[in-house]
């Protein structure tokens, strides 16, 4: 008996290793593949006002749907590619976003017609989807403490490509239009790709779900470890659903502030140049870059807690913007909404290494990335509608109160049934 239940014991002993045919460079090379790849998909559309009018829309009148345009259809592709990269194979659908990256990045540069540009955006949309599938590929390889860290370095290249993509395209117009940098960016995506290549696939198998390893268990009368658990025995610290509520609101807290956080900037601070603006905006991204890893240790083995205090701090940095009117009050209440991201983020991630053990990484995390792009999507209509009604104030507000709707919901002792573990009536600390 001592025999039969002893490998399980250690597969849970050593959950946090990494699985055979992936190692911390591969890791790397995931996220820099995502990196180099994100840079047209974040760099340009801040640029649509620029590029519609050589499309013939000489206001710019389409550039808020076609800002969402590649969003929608990438939360409507994103769970439907995660079960196929779970049947398939996750290196393989990984490989399929980076050239339909490229694919539509090819398109965009080249289009002659609203409805051409509009159509690659849509392809960008359905095939794209990369950072799921680097997700679904490390969620197949990687568990416990070594996922939750992979996340966390997922969500740096995004922020850093978040921060400098919008510098370097600018900084290429005076040369290139940013219209046709659509069709030069193209290469880094296939790039990518072609990095990619050189990667193992991971695994298809993935551990027996929690309950058909705990019924095992129970059947021989033998205590085992259970798979599902952290070394120091921590249950999973949050449900499937509750993991999707948290990242709708988080994600719908902290985009609603992005659109008109310049038209806020320059309302409350006369003659703020566009640098400065720029600089403001990169703020929160830059302290995700800065604190991420460190945050990381603090928050692993509590999680909710770390949840808890990012929404407060987004509410609080959001509740900032609506009275700062100075330079430095704008300075001060940007690291406070980063402090929010920094942490929100860290422990989603934590949050998602631990749903993902004993399920199929693919569908799981293009469930996630459905409901962060229906978050984006929401925020960018309830930004455009505040904003029309009651100025640019008002994103920021409704960002602030869906903040705080959270934080009560994640810090109540008594919690919804969906913020419960599964074997506890309480979640851990």
């Amino acid at each position: 008996m001592k025999t039969a239940t002893s490998p399980r014991i250690e597969a849970a002993a050593v959950e946090a290793k990494v699985r055979p045919g992936i190692g911390r460079r591969q890791v790397y090379a995931v996220a820099g593949c995502y990196f180099v790849a994100s840079f047209a998909a974040l760099g340009l559309p801040p640029y649509l006002t620029e590029i519609l009018p050589e499309l013939g829309d000489g206001a710019a009148r389409w550039a808020g749907l076609l800002y969402i345009v590649p969003t929608i259809f990438g939360a409507i592709g994103a769970p439907l590619w995660g079960r196929l990269a779970d049947r398939f194979g996750r290196k393989r659908l990984l490989l399929r976003a980076q050239l339909g990256l490229a694919a539509a990045f090819l398109l965009a540069g080249w289009a002659d017609s609203i409805g051409t540009f509009a159509t690659a955006l849509v392809i960008q949309g359905v095939l794209g989807g990369t950072f799921a599938a680097s997700n679904g590929y490390l969620g197949a390889a990687l568990e416990g403490h070594a996922l939750s860290r992979a996340l966390t370095l997922m969500q740096g290249s995004a922020r850093a490509a978040l921060v400098c993509a919008p510098i370097v395209v600018g900084s290429l117009t005076p040369w290139l239009s940013p219209h046709r940098q659509y069709a030069l960016l193209a290469v880094l995506p296939l790039a990518a790709a072609a990095m990619l290549a050189a990667l193992p696939e991971p695994p298809r198998s993935r551990p027996a779900p929690p309950q058909a390893t705990t019924a095992e268990a129970e059947a021989d009368g033998t205590p085992v470890v259970e798979a599902t658990a952290e070394p120091s025995g921590r249950a999973p610290a949050a449900s499937l659903r509750a993991l999707y509520a948290i990242e709708f609101a988080f994600v719908f807290s902290t985009v609603i502030s992005f659109p008109y956080l310049i038209a806020l900037i320059k309302d409350r601070i006369p003659g703020t140049g566009p640098m400065v603006s720029g600089i403001l905006f990169a703020l929160p991204h830059m302290c995700y870059l800065i604190a991420a890893i460190p945050v990381h240790s603090l928050f692993r083995g509590r999680p909710r807690l770390g949840i808890a205090l990012g929404f407060g701090c987004i509410a609080l940095g959001l509740a900032g913007h609506g009275i700062a009117d100075s330079l430095t009050s704008f300075v001060a209440v940007r690291l406070v909404l980063g402090a929010g991201l920094t942490l929100g983020l860290v422990c989603m991630s934590v949050l998602a290494a631990d749903c993902a053990k004993g399920r199929a990484p693919g569908g799981l995390f293009g469930s996630i990335e459905f409901f962060s792009k229906a978050g984006a999507v929401a925020a960018g209509v309830a930004a455009a509608a505040g904003n029309d009604w009651f100025g640019p104030t008002a994103p920021v507000l409704t960002g602030t109160a869906i903040a705080l709707v959270t934080v009560l919901a994640t810090a109540l002792p008594r919690l919804p049934r969906t913020l419960r573990t599964r074997r506890s009536l309480r979640c851990p600390r």
